[in-house]
């Protein structure tokens, strides 16, 4: 048995993966155990997890391998400092200690956190040739061209080239301070949301906009080039020497100063949405097209944090020149463990590799399990009451029913998901026909912003049926946005016409409208029986009973909160919202049946969590 344990930390959610004999074995991210959301933090717990799947301790490691190159990443960070000094010394003062003291002693901090009991070799690869890892040697593809965009590795921001059995091959970089990632995350934080965790709540915003600010945006802000490259005009921009992503001259540009997270959201910040949502989809658009004529390959694999814009993938898929796309579904710094593992069983080792037809991510379905045993104690330990069905069929039956009755169901199931999508593993469900299902869940149940879409789950043999996709055609990671069909949307007056902003949310736009967007699209995850066992069985239930093959999926966490990862953390949230209904495995558990949730109790639950 060979062994093969990939880290990402220090920057952007930490993460541990474990491959054993070329089979992904393992994988998780940090903040699944400390309930720090993207913890950054060395995964102590997360290698702890992948080691215990495997039954082995770090010394039984053959090889460990480090996603990025903090050497490369420090030059960036000095060769940048002194090209903008004096300016960005305050910055300097704060980033150069963390370096200091951690990031500069890699190997040090990876001996620590293995317990100084692995002796062998560490391997470091490059941060986009991580992310080029995990996109193509998962997929189901024999050969394909691979492209990575997020905001900065070490100096790269995006990359292409192209995959072939077990190899992988980059051809051409984009270079830092030119960045499709941090060109978005601009925008993101002046918006008024967190930079590296609200990109997604800019990306639901947008269809409330109007994209007026395109042409603004390619005149002043970026030169863009047909190959999807561009050159960004730094004096707009404050991220190289300053503590801000902008500068007073991108304020000035846009009308004003950033807006202030949580103040309530104007139409400038909606029309900032939408035109740099717009502009992205250009960029990546013609970044596809380029590496198609490059490539001449018919596939194409995508990782990096920019390829977590599922609209732009639906775009690609729909639009671009590609015959199928395969996205990785921990595209962030998270899935560079899994790629650094695979590139040295692959790429150093030259083990053979063998494509499934399905994939080798095996539903992103990685992270731990819990037994009906260890979930029964845990029950009957805080004295909670419910009820246990030897039968899986009764067991969906039941479920089905309290969907199609407007209960919002929370549903823990086999083993956690790895990335940021819950997939049917650590959800929450409702009826996708339930016309006030869409703000209860936003407001009672996530206690978040009202404008959020939810994302539907459909029976893949019926995708096609409620949305613009080819028959079959699988999603099952909830990375690509289709469109409604027209024949499943309503007809709008001429009042609903006329809404605006917000406001367009008062409006029911299809026969599925708590998972149609304003825009009548959705991010769609199909569901099969091969990759999701029990989860597919009860949507089955659902649509023999009502008719409907489509339910919400939006993840068991509370906003500001990682999503559960034990029966624990799902029985604290279940009674501290609004939620109806906990399914733990085979046991479900009636809120109404439970201990009242005090009010003082839910405060004390939320204030853990850090809202932005």
């Amino acid at each position: 048995m060979t062994t093969v344990l990939g880290i990402s930390a220090f920057y952007h959610d930490a993460a541990a993966a474990l491959v054993v004999d070329g089979e992904i074995a393992a994988a998780a991210q940090e903040e699944r155990f400390t309930r720090k959301k993207h913890d950054e933090r060395f995964p102590t717990h997360a290698i702890e997890y992948c080691l215990q799947e495997a039954g082995i301790e770090p010394g039984d490691l053959d090889y460990v391998g480090f996603y990025d190159k903090p050497f490369l990443k420090f030059e960036r960070l000095l060769e940048t400092y002194l090209a903008f000094a004096p300016a960005g010394f305050q910055s300097f003062l704060s980033a150069i200690p963390v370096w200091l003291k951690q990031k500069l002693y890699l190997r040090r901090e990876l001996n620590r956190g293995l317990k100084h009991a692995y002796k062998k070799r560490y391997v470091f690869t490059e941060h986009h040739e991580s992310h080029a890892a995990s996109a193509f040697f998962p997929s189901p593809f024999s050969e394909a061209a691979i492209l990575t965009v997020d905001g900065v590795g070490e100096w790269a921001t995006a990359s292409y080239g192209f995959g072939k059995e077990n190899r992988i091959t980059l051809t051409n970089e984009l270079h830092f301070p030119h960045s499709p990632g941090l060109l978005y995350s601009a925008f993101t934080y002046f918006c008024g949301f967190r930079v590296n965790s609200g990109e997604y709540k800019l990306m639901g915003l947008a269809p409330y906009g109007e994209p007026k600010y395109i042409d603004l945006i390619l005149d002043k802000l970026i030169d863009l080039k047909a190959d999807g490259s561009f050159r960004m005009n730094m004096s707009y921009f404050n991220y190289c020497q300053g503590l801000t992503m902008t500068s007073r001259r991108f304020d000035r540009l846009f009308g004003g100063r950033p807006r202030r997270p949580e103040s309530p959201l104007t139409e400038r910040e909606m029309d900032m949405a939408a035109s740099i949502q717009v502009v992205t989809e250009e960029i990546i658009m013609r970044m596809a097209r380029h590496v198609h004529d490059e490539t001449g390959l018919d596939r194409l694999c995508l990782a990096g944090g920019v390829a977590l814009n599922c609209v732009a993938n639906g775009r690609i898929l729909r639009e671009g020149p590609f015959g199928d796309i395969w996205i990785q579904p921990a595209a962030g710094d998270a899935g560079g463990a899994l790629g650094v593992a695979l590139f040295i069983w692959h790429q150093l080792l030259d083990k053979p590799r063998h494509p499934n037809p399905l994939d080798h991510q095996k539903g992103s379905y990685l992270g731990p399990r819990f037994s009906e045993k260890e979930i029964k104690s845990f029950l009957d330990d805080i004295g909670a009451r419910y009820r246990y069905f030897d039968d899986e069929d009764q067991l969906c039956d039941h479920v089905a029913d309290l969907i199609s009755q407007d209960k919002v169901i929370g549903w823990l199931q086999d083993r956690m998901e790895f990335g940021p999508r819950a997939l049917g593993a650590r959800s929450i469900l409702g009826d996708a026909r339930s016309r006030k299902m869409q703000s209860v869940m936003n407001l009672k149940i996530k206690f978040r912003e009202s404008f959020r879409p939810f994302a539907p789950s459909v029976l893949e043999e019926h995708v096609d049926e409620y949305f613009e996709a080819r028959p079959h055609e699988p999603s099952p990671y909830m990375l690509l946005v289709a469109p409604v069909n027209p024949d499943k949307r309503a007809k709008l007056s001429d009042d609903d016409l006329q809404l605006h902003g917000i406001d367009k949310l008062k409006t029911c736009r299809s026969v599925i409208p708590a998972i149609t967007h304003v825009d009548y699209s959705a991010r769609v995850q199909t569901v099969d029986a091969d990759r999701h066992g029990r989860y597919y069985r009860l949507l089955k239930r659902f649509e023999q009973k009502t008719g409907s093959a489509v339910v919400i999926n939006t993840s068991f966490n509370v906003r500001g909160e990682p999503i559960v990862c034990t029966p624990e953390h799902a029985y604290r949230c279940f009674m501290a919202t609004n939620m109806d209904v906990l399914v733990l495995e085979r046991f479900v558990l009636s809120k109404d049946e439970q201990p009242n949730a005090k009010q003082h109790e839910i405060d004390e639950y939320l204030e853990q969590f850090e809202l932005d």
